[in-house]
């Protein structure tokens, strides 16, 4: 009877399970998809023609959202938000040209095919999974009872929706795998890689034995080998743009509203001492623990507050790498480990060793005679890092300076400045100003400062206005009257994915071969905020000048170079071996005979990795017999194969099927990527996201 009642409180589930299924991703192999719902209004995409409407993909993205949710029982953030878009963008896509294959082959589902699959013995799990109690077992009487009942007509309809769009993918998939098949010559390789092993013995011809001295190359080499490999050479369409970034950071504001927050807590913490750690556990987002923390965690405002308090006292809000924090202060433990804080004046910019210790040497007695080291520090250290901070390096610990500094710091005395110490990055004047191996014990609240809606609502509305006003007046001159900065990026091609500069991107990159030189977009929605561009140049097909090029070829033309040259010794060597390959020390006492240890052609060969030249002159070669010279990875080989597994009739007959079904589960596995990929390429398909989402 309890179980009963536990499975009915299960039945209204069914319908948010089923409401929430109707719309979850549909898999074909690897590629999601998802129907579309809604009815035509203005579209932001078009596939081969079919609009993509605002209705379809914003009800599709707000499913998703919702979904995402309840898997991870919080909300998304705008990265995942960004991820989710794309998602859902890609199952429409994907959706639409599949059901131009569904069409195209005249598929249909009948009603009694969708009623023989939900009423059947096996119903699907999406339906039946809330109805199975905890010992596994499946309630049927419950399950039908809640199919037939009135209140769940709705849920029903998308259920059988559902399923036949399933079954409809199914027999698509039936029809495009029956055309992949297995040849008898594919199982045997496939056996051979799988059960034959191999050991041989071999004389290299190291291509990194011969010194680049050794080589010598002209200029006609060069233009022959870009003569034959300008394949390589071949740069497809490309762009570059010039772009303004908005960047997407937290606003002043932002910082604001966190610190009054915590303000607001801190008032509530100093009314009632005694639950600081409830505190914690209702507004901090790092989770509650007492910490012995080091006085490196600490910035120099927290830490100013923390030596002037008393145990027991709250300290903040002071800002942290972690975010706004407030502590509570329990005091402080020794502990084994010392820490210094030191500042220092580096000198390395004058050119020579002397010249360097001469002005360090002036600037230190400068200091002896009273002028200020923080200012001095500003002007002259070679170390912008801490010139900007007077020369403080904050605290460190053994371990993580240079030797000298190391030791000129932990052995001097506080406030003394020392004479110019020399370490491999020049000539340091230092100032030890604390040492200290105190941790302290403290509690903390701690909020991050977070983009707010209004805030990226500003920043989209600067570049959405950046971007009326540049292609009115002119890209150039409104960002220089507006004191925009002007970025450039490298030549990319269509195929990218990101945008060098600004980050990936696709929508972007197509925008940018879809328009021509001079056009100014919207804004696009990038990692780092929003990017407002115009298009700078466009090349068209070309190769690479060979005078562009020939540098940075000279070390293939090297490497090549080198192998002829083993080539020749390859081939001398062999004909004096006279087919023993022990005979090479006589011969070449610079080499030896190796061996491979067992190895089977889908493995590696063991100090010689994957080589496979070397693995299938090993799978044809008579055992036994030294092999002429052949071109490997690594250099030119001379080769006897020991031993290798015979080929076992019986076994592979008994093996066959296994590995006949493991290559077309592979075959099948590739074939749908493969299939949308080709569809994709070949298929007219207009993205105007950006025109609704500001992307």
């Amino acid at each position: 009877m309890p179980m009963m009642a536990k499975m009915r409180s299960l039945a209204p589930a069914f319908i948010i399970t089923v409401g929430a299924l109707f719309v979850l991703f549909m898999v074909i192999s690897d590629s999601n998809v998802l129907e579309a719902i809604g009815g035509p209004v203005k579209y932001v995409g078009k596939i081969n023609g079919k609009e993509i409407t605002y209705q379809d993909f914003q009800s599709a993205f707000d499913r998703q959202v919702e979904n995402f949710k309840q898997q991870n029982g919080q909300d998304p953030n705008e990265d995942q938000l960004e991820q989710i878009r794309e998602q859902v963008w890609e199952s429409l896509v994907n959706q639409t040209l599949i059901e131009e294959l569904i069409e195209k082959y005249n598929l249909t589902v009948t009603d009694q095919e969708v009623k023989d699959v939900i009423l059947g013995e096996n119903p699907p799990d999406f339906l039946k999974q809330n109805f199975i109690d905890s010992l596994g077992n499946f309630n049927r009487q419950l399950y039908e009872q809640a199919l037939f009942d009135p209140q769940n007509k709705q849920a029903l309809i998308q259920a059988e929706e559902f399923v036949r769009q399933s079954r409809l993918t199914q027999k698509l998939q039936s029809i495009l795998l029956a055309s992949i098949s297995v040849g008898e010559d594919e199982v045997r390789r496939r056996y051979i890689d799988q059960y034959t092993n191999i050991e041989a013995d071999y004389i290299l011809f190291d291509v990194n034995s011969v010194s680049e001295a050794e080589i010598q190359i002209t200029d006609e080499d060069l233009k022959n080998y870009y003569n034959e490999n300008l394949n390589l050479y071949k740069q497809p369409p490309q762009r570059k743009l010039n772009f303004v970034l908005f960047p997407n950071v937290a606003s002043h504001d932002d910082t604001l509203l966190v610190v009054k927050n915590l303000e607001s807590i801190l008032r509530r913490a100093k009314e009632d001492t005694s639950d600081f750690k409830g505190l914690v556990e209702i507004y901090s987002e790092i989770p509650y623990s007492r910490d012995t923390l080091t006085i490196q965690y600490f910035n120099a405002e927290a830490l100013s507050l923390i030596k002037n308090s008393k145990q027991g006292d709250l300290i903040g809000p002071v800002g942290t790498p972690q975010g706004y924090t407030i502590y509570k202060y329990y005091g402080t433990v020794q502990s084994d480990q010392q820490f210094v804080r030191a500042s220092h004046i580096l000198i390395n910019q004058f050119g020579s060793d002397e010249r360097n210790l001469e002005e360090a040497n002036k600037i230190y007695q400068r200091i002896i005679n009273g002028e200020d080291f923080a200012q001095l520090a500003e002007e002259y250290s070679a170390d912008p890092g801490s010139a900007k901070n007077g020369g403080d390096l904050n605290y460190f610990s053994k371990g993580m300076m240079v030797k000298e500094f190391e030791e000129a710091s932990f052995n001097g005395k506080i406030n003394e400045v020392q004479k110019p110490v020399k370490s491999t990055f020049g000539y340091h004047i230092i100032k030890v100003t604390d040492k200290t191996n105190n941790k302290f014990v403290v509690e903390r609240i701690v909020n991050q400062v977070k983009q707010s809606a209004s805030t990226r609502d500003r920043i989209f509305n600067a570049a959405n206005d950046f971007s009326f006003l540049a292609q009115k007046n002119g890209f150039e001159q409104e960002a220089k009257l507006m004191n925009y900065e002007i970025k450039e990026t490298p030549l990319f091609s269509d195929q990218s994915v990101s945008v060098p500069a600004i980050g990936p991107n696709k929508r972007l990159v197509t925008y940018s071969f879809e328009n021509s030189v001079g056009t100014v977009s919207s804004p696009f929605k990038v990692p780092m905020g929003y990017v407002v561009v115009k298009i700078a140049e466009a090349t068209k097909e070309r190769f690479t000048p060979f005078e562009e090029v020939k540098e940075a070829m000279r070390p293939a033309v090297i490497r090549e170079k080198k192998f002829e040259k083993l080539e020749k010794s390859a081939k001398e060597v062999f004909q004096k071996l006279n087919g023993n390959l022990n005979n090479i020390s006589s011969i070449r006492p610079d080499l030896q005979v190796m061996n491979t240890g067992s190895f089977t052609p889908q493995g590696n060969i063991p100090n010689l990795g994957r080589d496979y030249l070397f693995i299938n002159k090993a799978l044809d070669a008579e055992i036994g017999k030294v092999q002429q010279p052949f071109k490997g990875m690594r250099g030119w080989y001379i080769m006897s194969v020991k031993s290798r597994t015979p080929f076992d009739k019986n076994n592979f007959e008994a093996q066959a099927t296994l590995l006949r079904n493991q290559i077309l589960n592979e075959k099948k596995g590739r074939f749908f990527n493969d299939l949308l990929t080709k569809l994709k390429d070949e298929a007219d398909i207009v993205d105007n996201r950006h025109m609704f989402f500001g992307w």
